[in-house]
């Protein structure tokens, strides 16, 4: 063969990455021999891999089909290794989620499942959705969950849980008290909502519809404890899963408002590039997953601990 695996895996690193230099330091390697490594594999084949542009790399359509063929070559051949060297440890393995998953269920699924293999490693992304979609389809990381609709063409979705999204309020609020709660009586109130680009924000938009423009953002945040801090001081509506609010309910912090005419159901999914090569220890995490929530078909099945 004129190339070898560690060319791959500096390919597959500046692709990811952008640049020689950052891949160098992932792989802790100098500039110099990454930038060798890419000259030798292009030329091998006589193959240009990335245009340049200035000092960044892009991927090229050749250097697009490689990618995701490379990055199953190494992963078999870092499960081919563990496998020789008798390991049980399963990983590294990169699992991404949003935030409302990942704030309060990813990290429960993780425990969990480190506690059943304790000589395996997780690397735990958490972001919003968009960003999360965006790094399975680049192969950063090897599986995805996430809420809302999943557009990307390379990455394939499949649905796990149901859940919903609450509009709630402080219980001080002019709303809190009225029984019944039109579309109109929210649309007239401030509201604190997520970023553009979380699974959120896109459930409350596509609810909103044609009235989305009419919606008085007063504060974006990223974080669905920011917003609940904000929504009790006063600022505003907000708008996020049921999931996250439950002790806030239970406490009487926060009062959910029954809006009736508005639509605020919505999927979670777990998702992965269609390319990706599953290797035993990622179909284990899955497997896994799915078992942590059993026979849960919304995230209102699922018991969790409440917070004091």
């Amino acid at each position: 063969m004129r190339f070898t695996l560690r060319q791959l895996e500096i390919f597959v690193a500046i692709a990811q990455t952008g640049s020689a230099s950052r891949a160098a330091e992932r792989l802790s390697l100098s500039q110099s021999a990454t930038s060798t490594a890419l000259a030798e594999l292009e030329k091998a084949y006589s193959q240009m891999l990335f245009d340049r542009v200035g000092k960044s790399l892009r991927l090229n359509d050749t250097g697009q089909w490689l990618l995701c063929r490379a990055t199953e070559i190494i992963d078999r051949a870092q499960e081919l290794e563990n496998a020789l060297a008798s390991q049980s440890a399963i990983g590294p393995l990169r699992l991404g989620a949003s935030l409302t998953i990942g704030n309060y269920l990813a990290t429960l699924l993780v425990a969990d499942f480190l506690k059943l293999h304790p000589e395996s490693r997780v690397q735990l992304a958490v972001h919003n959705s968009s960003d999360i979609v965006a790094a399975v389809a680049h192969f950063e990381l090897d599986f995805g969950l996430v809420e809302g609709d999943v557009q990307h063409p390379d990455v394939v979705a499949e649905s796990w849980l149901r859940d919903e999204l609450v509009v709630f309020a402080a219980p001080n609020h002019p709303l809190a008290a009225k029984r019944k709660i039109s579309r109109e009586d929210v649309l007239e109130q401030d509201w604190i909502l997520r970023e553009p680009g979380s699974g959120t924000r896109s459930t409350v938009e596509h609810a909103f519809s044609g009235d989305r423009q009419r919606l008085k953002v007063r504060l974006e945040l990223e974080h669905t404890e920011a917003i609940k801090r904000a929504v009790e001081a006063g600022l505003g509506l907000g708008c996020i899963s049921r999931l996250a609010l439950r002790d806030a309910f239970r406490r009487g912090s926060l009062v959910p408002l029954p809006v009736h005419d508005l639509d605020l159901r919505r999927s979670f999914y777990l998702v992965r590039h269609r390319h990706k090569y599953v290797s035993a220890g990622l179909a284990t995490l899955i497997d896994h997953i799915r078992a942590f929530t059993g026979d849960a078909t919304s995230t209102d099945d699922i018991a969790l601990a409440p917070v004091p």
